[in-house]
């Protein structure tokens, strides 16, 4: 199986070249990302390896499918740039990660939101001017704090047991509640509650209609003065 692998890092060619040791597929890695431009690099190959920047519209599919492109396998969760549609109409299969590392990006967050509120970043360009001065860095506590999460899938749901860990009171928004949380005392709120009574927000939801801007203006006018806002996800989640 030849596969066009689209958007390649350096560190993505040493992990798949080893997990490849158990198939032999012939990977082409590519710097370039997959545009309408850039298809055509793709000519001889029967799938697509693409990441979250790569464009699949109707045009693109189209490309592909003419080239004889029969899988596109999304390296990530979210498939917000994918026309599914298209790819459906045309006859392209299109995979993805589903449980895409979910305590690797929950613990990024927390280590952002301690970064942030203990100023770890600024601490550290200090100190590397020999700056020693603690004036300014005074942190919060997150012990009693509320944190508002939005999403409680698989990432969700890592990222509230850890907040949990450290004494926090967790709200939590998603259309499907997960009864595990429940259980463990995660509240589930109205998106309006959760703005007003968060301290800390983190949004682990996908990108879709539904939740594009969910952070705006109008949201944003409901929160605390100091809340703080984490997105681990799509960018486009934040207005």
């Amino acid at each position: 199986m030849n596969i066009a692998f689209f958007s390649a890092k350096s560190y993505d060619k040493t992990f798949f070249d080893e997990a490849n040791k158990n198939f032999d597929y012939h990977i082409a890695y590519l710097d370039a990302s997959l545009t309408k431009e850039t298809y055509a690099l793709a000519k001889g190959c029967e799938v697509v390896c693409v990441f979250v920047n790569d464009k699949l519209d109707a045009e693109v599919l189209t490309g592909l499918h003419l080239l004889g492109i029969k899988v596109v396998a999304l390296r990530c969760a979210g498939f917000n740039n994918v026309d599914l549609a298209s790819a459906a109409k045309l006859g392209v299969k299109v995979v993805r990660v589903p449980a895409y590392s979910p305590h690797s990006v929950a613990e990024h967050a927390v280590g952002l939101i301690l970064a942030l509120s203990r100023k770890i970043h600024k601490a550290y360009n200090r100190v590397r001017e020999g700056n020693f001065s603690l004036e300014g860095l005074t942190g919060i506590e997150l012990h009693g704090k509320v944190i508002g999460i939005i999403g409680t899938g698989n990432i969700g749901t890592a990222f509230a047991n850890i907040m949990q860990g450290f004494g926090c009171k967790v709200l939590a928004y998603d259309p499907t509640p997960n009864q595990v949380l429940v259980n463990a005392g995660v509240e589930y709120t109205s998106l309006a509650q959760l703005f007003t009574e968060s301290d800390i927000i983190s949004l682990h939801c996908p990108l879709n209609p539904a939740t594009k801007h969910i952070i705006n203006h109008e949201a944003i006018r409901l929160m605390k003065p100091h809340v703080m806002i984490v997105n681990t996800g799509r960018g486009a989640l934040i207005d």
